[in-house]
């Protein structure tokens, strides 16, 4: 059955395959992110045909409540919103010991506090509307385990104290606003992804595989088909999880 997802951050590095995977199932595609252009441009190098009539692309800020509310007082029609989105500051990824406390409350605030709107504006969506409605946000293995920090030993970067502590309440968050709504056709699930290939030091990629069960970083449509299948009305009494995608790193 066709039906009309919201996916938020389609510009992302899952985000535009998550477009792809929709597009390809036959459903109907609100892609939203804060550039027109940038959303175009990577859409198209994922091989999206921007031309199909599936898929709307909109400009849309998730740090604007005003825009946000919007959005969901525009489209009277929406089976699905996938939460890909990920603002930060300029200072997002300094070593824990060097982070401040204004830029740790900062990127809180602009990563947590737009999922809480986003997911606070899908609930007041269904009530009002009160067609069945589902919701999966992207969280991270940082948000269920602690960072194996040796994997990061001789590499320009780190795993930021403030991803830990985002996807670690998104993971609650999530269960909190199904839980809130009590309502079996309003679901909110969560996938927790492993390492994501975006083209990291092969010396990371190796220590990191050496965590998991072969395979190690994953490729970003790898989770496009998990997103698909919490979509449709064969999950219909999923509600409140978290689904780890990782290659065993967290076992």
């Amino acid at each position: 059955m066709t039906k009309t997802i919201m996916v938020a951050g389609a510009a992302g590095l899952l985000g535009k395959h998550i477009v792809k995977t929709l597009l390809a199932a036959g459903h109907q595609v609100l892609a939203c992110d804060l550039s027109l252009d940038l959303l175009q441009q990577r859409l198209s190098d994922a091989g999206v045909d921007l031309s199909v009539p599936a898929l709307n692309l909109i400009q849309l800020d998730l740090t604007n409540t005003d825009q946000v509310t919007a959005f969901f007082a525009q489209y009277q029609h929406i089976d699905g919103v996938v939460n890909c989105i990920y603002p930060r500051n300029k200072k997002y990824g300094t070593d824990f010991l060097a982070v401040t406390l204004d830029d740790f409350n900062d990127n809180v605030a602009l990563n947590l506090g737009s999922s809480f709107f986003l997911l606070q504006s899908c609930a007041k969506y269904f009530l009002e509307h009160q067609r069945p409605l589902a919701v999966v946000n992207f969280a991270s293995i940082y948000g269920v385990v602690a960072p194996e920090f040796d994997i990061y030993q001789d590499v320009a970067f780190t795993m930021p104290v403030e991803y830990a502590a985002i996807k670690s309440a998104l993971i609650h968050l999530s269960k909190y606003v199904c839980k809130y709504v009590g309502n079996s056709d309003f679901r909110v699930n969560v996938i927790s992804p492993g390492g994501i290939l975006d083209q990291q030091p092969v010396e990371f990629t190796e220590k990191y595989r050496g965590k998991c069960l072969g395979t190690g970083m994953l490729p970003p449509q790898s989770m496009a088909g998990t997103v698909l299948f919490l979509l449709s009305d064969e999950a219909r009494y999923i509600n409140g999880q978290n689904i780890i995608v990782d290659d065993g790193f967290t076992i």
